[in-house]
Formats: structure tokens, sequence, C-alpha cells
């Protein structure tokens, strides 16, 4: 005698019931209602090969574009080519994507990360766009900065997209480490791209053409809308939440005040009231900060908590004193290689080509790293070879080969922010919940790019005093990478000393992260599973 298995599944949160009951008997014959027993730990996953060829590459080629060109692009809009003068150029894209990425992360977590990764890409479009048709200097500078705020909104959802939706272990090692990669390719080609049309057409052409081939407004929307569409369906962590806009404000004013006024004083020195004023109101502005986003904000844009993970305040100066370290070395190098030795643009991006190389090696290291040698010593990798990067240069005579000391610094150069950035990503992310990953993003995208932005700032006020005082251009370069070699080395100090961050073997969320989510709809699966196998 035949017999029917007869098993019996408790609904929850079902949209619009077809029936009043709470239960309902399915038979187990096709077609059937099946139960899908899922691990509680699993999370939302996606298909780590199509993440990996997402990274955004826009970004980094667009920011090397002014860093590779900034002399050429001060001589063409009729500024003042020498050091202290071009600055901005190489400065204003990095200021404004590194202040609106602390901010941006939270917007994701409220309207979706994919969704604020469309907007910032759009943004990022038309002020690249813009960028084709200033005439003058400032106007180019603003541009720049209008497109910075794009790339800044865009760059901490697409890791948060990476560190939401892959869970902690080999693949999302390797994702960090595809996205980490973007950074030295993006900048070789930035580079490459702007050699190539300074030098057989005009300056224009250069954002059109990024605009109207792979990197066209067309292509960028195709590209963007391929991110909506072959990925899960983004459900916000924590729809209906707030946005503190009175953090925002104070958060972006201190951090865009501050950088302005280091950035300016190279050309204008600290004798003006302007320059000290917004350095005296960017410091006010930050205290107020922390006040209100540690007594006053209900959902802080930056939730102060962080700070009390173990080592973390001390990853924070690391992290910025790395990266300035990091922006200081590249620009003197492009700068001694340009202004001393007459090379062109297109000669200083193939002087560059080790970036194409050994930065996406030196990233794909690091994920390998990870899981096996403790992250302190990683960054400590990383830091230490800037230390030599920096006192190659400085060291270096005014005429030598390339071969001598520029390209054993530039390639030693190469390594440092990949190592730096995936440990301290992947320490902050694996340290935090999954609802508070756009944040953690956010906070380490902040640190790598303002501190690019204040390094050149700091060093070319230390270059403009110097060569002002000795009438000698040589002797401010090298007092300029010389504070680089010192900011590396209180950093490598600071990483030893104070970072304690084990090695991490995780594979998969901790059964501790309550907050899975199912694909598409956002509700929590955790206790619905739990009952399940306690039945």
């Amino acid at each position: 005698m035949s017999t029917t298995q007869v098993t019996t599944i408790e609904l929850t949160e079902l949209p619009d019931p077809a029936h009043d009951g709470k239960s309902i008997s399915t038979v187990f014959h096709p077609p059937s209602l099946q139960a899908v027993h899922a691990e509680p730990t699993a999370g939302r996953t996606i298909d780590p090969p199509r993440e990996f060829g997402l990274a955004p590459f826009h970004g980094f080629i667009s920011n090397f574009t002014t860093v590779a060109g900034g002399f050429d692009f001060s001589e063409k809009l009729g500024r003042e080519a020498g050091p202290g003068q071009a600055n901005w150029l190489a400065a204003a894209y990095s200021l404004t994507q590194g202040a609106f990425v602390l901010i941006s992360g939270r917007f994701g977590t409220i309207y979706g990360h994919q969704t604020t990764l469309l907007i910032g890409g759009a943004i990022f479009t038309l002020f690249s766009l813009v960028n084709a048709f200033c005439d003058n200097h400032m106007a180019f500078v603003a541009a720049r900065a209008l497109t910075g705020v794009g790339g800044g909104i865009l760059m901490p959802n697409a890791v948060a997209i990476i560190t939401v939706m892959i869970p902690p272990g080999h693949w999302r090692n390797i994702a960090m480490g595809c996205f980490g990669a973007s950074a030295p390719i993006g900048g070789f080609f930035g580079a490459l791209l702007t050699g190539i049309f300074l030098e057989r057409t005009h300056w224009r052409w250069l954002f059109i053409f990024l605009l109207r081939l792979s990197f066209s407004a067309a292509s960028q929307a195709v590209t963007l809308a391929g991110i909506f569409f072959s990925m899960p369906k983004d459900e916000p962590l924590d729809k209906g939440g707030k946005i503190d806009y009175v953090g925002a404000i104070l958060g972006l004013g201190s951090l865009i005040l501050f950088s302005f006024a280091w950035n300016q004083a190279p050309s204008s020195g600290w004798k003006g009231p302007a320059e000290i004023t917004c350095l005296i109101v960017s410091i006010l502005l930050f205290g107020l900060f922390l006040i209100w986003e540690g007594n006053f904000a209900k959902e802080p844009v930056m939730p102060l908590f962080i700070f009390k993970t173990p080592s973390f305040s001390a990853l924070v100066l690391v992290v910025t004193l790395s990266y300035m370290s990091f922006a200081i070395s590249q620009w003197y190098t492009i700068t001694w290689l340009q202004t001393q030795r007459h090379w062109s643009v297109l000669e200083t991006a193939v002087g560059y080509t080790p970036f194409l190389v050994v930065g996406p090696l030196s990233v794909f290291l690091a994920a390998w790293l990870l899981p096996r040698l403790a992250a302190q010593w990683i960054m400590a990798m990383g830091i230490g070879v800037l230390v030599v990067a920096n006192m190659l240069v400085a060291t270096m005579p005014v005429q030598q080969t390339y071969w001598a000391q520029a390209f054993p610094a530039i390639v030693l150069s190469c390594l440092s922010p990949d190592f730096v950035y995936v440990a301290a990503q992947l320490i902050v992310s694996n340290s935090v919940g999954r609802k508070y990953q756009g944040v953690a993003g956010s906070l380490i995208g902040t640190l790598n790019l303002y501190g690019n932005s204040l390094g050149i700032g700091v060093s070319g006020t230390i270059d403009g005093q110097i060569s002002r005082n000795t009438h000698d251009q040589i002797r401010g370069f090298r007092a300029a990478l010389y504070f680089g070699f010192a900011v590396a080395i209180v950093a490598i100090a600071l990483d030893v000393l104070f970072v304690r961050v084990p090695k991490d073997n995780r594979e998969g969320w901790d059964s501790s992260e309550e907050d899975s989510l199912i694909i598409g709809t956002g509700r929590s699966i955790a206790p619905a599973i739990s009952s399940t196998h306690r039945r």
C-alpha cells in the first residue's frame, strides 16, 4: 500500500496569503512545494568571477590623468607649471573623492549600494564631460573636484557590494584583490592616454575620448546598467534609516577645508589670512563633528564605536600616513622626471609601465598572504618599500639613467598601496557587522584618497618654502621626499607597535551574523532556518 509523506512548513511574512491558515500541506510528488534548507551563515553571494569584471577602473584612470599630466595641463590653461602651482590638478580629484567617500557608504546602506553606485557613476560621467569644455585653470580644477564627488560615491559602494555579498574567505580576498588591481592598471592607462592625446591632438579630446570609447558616457551607462542587472537585487541593509546631515556637513566641511589650506599654501604661502582661517575652521568643525557624532546623532554618519575595535585607531593613522608617503613619492618622481629631465607625459607613462605588471601582482600577493600572515606585517611590508622608494628618489642626481634609481623606486612603490589597502580593507570589513560594511569601506577609502591629497599639499608646502628660501628647486624636491621618508618611518613604527590583528582564516560569515538576507526580499532567514533545524 502506498503512503504519502506530508510535511508542515511554517510560513513567515508571506506576502498576499491565499488563505488565513498558518500552515500548508504539500505532497512530495512533482510538482511540489519544496522547502529549501540553507545554512544560516551563508548570506547573499554572487558569482565571484562576474564580480571581478565589474571593478571600477574609470575612477583610477581619471584620477591619474591630471597626476601624470598636471604640469602640461597647467601650461595649457594659462597657469605657471612649476611645483606648488600644478598641485591642485593632482589633488582636486582625490580631495573631493576622499571626502565624499566618508558619507556615501551610509547612503548606500539606506538606499541600496547598487543604486547609489549608479548615481555616483552618473555624476562622474557628467563632470568628466564638463572637463573637456573648461577654458581656464579654476574652472578645470572645479570640474575635476566635482568629478571626484562622483568617484567618492561610486568607490565605497563598489567595495560594499563585494563585502556584503561575498562572505569572508578565499573568494572575498580575491575579489578585493581584483578591486585593488584596478588602481595600478587604471593609473597606468590614465597616464598613457594622457600622454598620447597631449602629444597628438588637443587635450580636450582626451576627455571626449574617455567618454566616447570604452570609457564613454554610453559605455559607462551600459557598464553601470550591467552591474544593476547582473547582480542579485539589492535591498538596502538599513531601509528607512536616516541620514545624519549635520554630521555629514561638519565632516565634509572639516576634511575639505583642512586639505584646501594645505594644497593652497604651496602657491600662496601662509602669509595670507585665507589659508590660516581655513585651517583653524577645519579643526573647529572636526571637533564639532566628534561631539555631534558621539553625543547627539541618532544615526551617525561615522559611528564612533568603530574606533573601539582593537587596533583600529592606530590603523587609521597608519593608513593615512602610508598614503601620504605614497602620494609624495609618486608626485615628486613625476615632477623630477618632467621638470628636471624634461620627460614628456608619454615618456613618463612608459616609465610607469611597472605599474601595469607589479601592481596587480602585489594585489594578489597581498590577498594570498592574508590567511597566512598577520595583517600588521603585510602592511609593514607595504610601508617598508615606501621608506626605500622615497629615499631612492630623494638621493638621486639631477641627471641620471632611469634604470639606476627611478626604476627601482617606481617598482617598489607599486607594492605599497595594494598591500596597505587590501590588508586594511579586509581587517575593517571583517571587524564589523554586515550593516556597517559600507561605513567601514567608506572610512578606509577616505583615508586612502584623502591621504593622497593631504600628502601632496603638505609636501608641496615644504617644497615651496625651501625652494623660495634657498632659490634651489632641487633642494625643495629633496626636502619634500625626506618628509615622505619620515612619514613612512612613523607609519611603520605605529603599525609594528600598536596594530595587532590576527591572520584571517575564515570561510563564510560568523555564526554571530544574524542579518543574513534573502536575495530580492531583504528579510532575515536566520530565525526561520533555526526553527526548521530544531524540528
